[in-house]
């Protein structure tokens, strides 16, 4: 039996929901890779975070990733959170992110993605944060 959006917050009312990409091809293409245990780490700009913005992740906070269509797709649970600089980005992170051949690569894909979502610069603070996957609420998968 799968359960409702609402039903997952209540139950877990310090979660947060969110969609990994900025659109439904990279939400789809993530979420595999998230499902598949080839990505346990993420990062963001950290200006989307604050007053205005989403909450900052909190080690052991367990937080709902949507589908695009806003269906629930799995519950992860922060494991460790830090902060560098764009230019402090290593290969050893972007490996974790499972979306990358290596850090090139990552530069490559990430300036264009903070460039649309904000801005880019070579100083830029990034939120990292690592993550296993608690529930999968797809159909049949826990």
């Amino acid at each position: 039996m799968s359960r409702t959006l609402q039903e997952i917050i209540d139950a877990n009312p310090e979660a947060e929901t969110f969609r990994f990409g900025d659109s439904k091809a990279l939400c789809d293409e993530i979420l595999a890779l998230v499902r598949a245990g080839t990505k346990t780490a993420t990062c963001e700009a950290a200006r989307h975070y604050g007053p205005k913005g989403d909450t900052w992740p909190e080690v052991g906070r367990q937080d709902v990733a949507l589908e695009w269509d806003g269906m629930p797709a799995v519950m992860i649970e922060t494991v460790e959170v830090s902060t560098r600089r764009w230019s402090e980005m290593d290969a050893e992170f972007v490996a974790a992110q499972g979306e990358f051949r290596d850090l090139d690569h990552w530069r490559e894909v990430y300036r264009p993605y903070f460039e649309r979502t904000g801005g880019w610069s070579e100083d830029m603070k990034i939120m990292c944060e690592r993550f296993r996957v608690v529930e999968d609420y797809a159909e049949g998968k826990s």
